[in-house]
């Protein structure tokens, strides 16, 4: 029984380790990490994956390379350049998924970076944790995992010191 109890604790652990790693470890790299909320990219880049955006300065961006970019102020984009006007400093952009190219052009001011990897579901995850249940949520089962990895130790560590180390 402790052992399966030991495997468990040490699971939920490492799985709360690996989400928290995923979504805040990138951004000591200057990763940002946007879920993807649509299918404009698939099958690049799925609904629900966790997409992780490295800043590029526009000029390094060539035909054929997905970027990210703000279109207004609430809604990023993630979509492939398809022609660059440099006259202009803008692209144009098509989602691998659409049969047509975007309206607008993008302002190479509006690119926010290019991604780099992607974790498929984890953007379910990070969208939910984001909401006032998931952070609920997140910190409840934080605090339980830490209780079930040390609460036993301690208890035993106070059962042999009321009775002289014997049980």
């Amino acid at each position: 029984m402790k052992t399966a109890y030991k495997w468990v604790t040490t699971i939920l652990l490492v799985v709360l380790i690996a989400f928290v790693a995923a979504l805040f470890l990138p951004r000591v790299f200057g990763l940002k990490p946007l879920a993807v909320l649509s299918g404009s990219m698939e099958p690049t880049y799925h609904v629900g994956s966790l997409v992780y955006i490295d800043e590029v300065s526009p000029e390094k961006v060539q035909v054929g390379d997905p970027i990210t970019f703000n279109i207004g102020e609430d809604t990023v984009v993630t979509h492939r350049v398809i022609e660059i006007d440099e006259e202009n400093q803008s692209f144009k952009t098509k989602g691998d998924a659409n049969n047509t190219e975007d309206g607008g052009a993008v302002a190479f001011s509006s690119v926010i970076g290019k991604p780099v990897f992607s974790i498929p579901y984890m953007g379910y995850v990070a969208v939910y944790a984001n909401t006032r249940t998931g952070m609920i949520l997140l910190v409840t089962l934080i605090l339980v995992v830490l209780i079930l990895t040390f609460l036993p130790d301690w208890l035993n560590k106070n059962d042999k010191g009321e009775d002289g180390g014997e049980s």
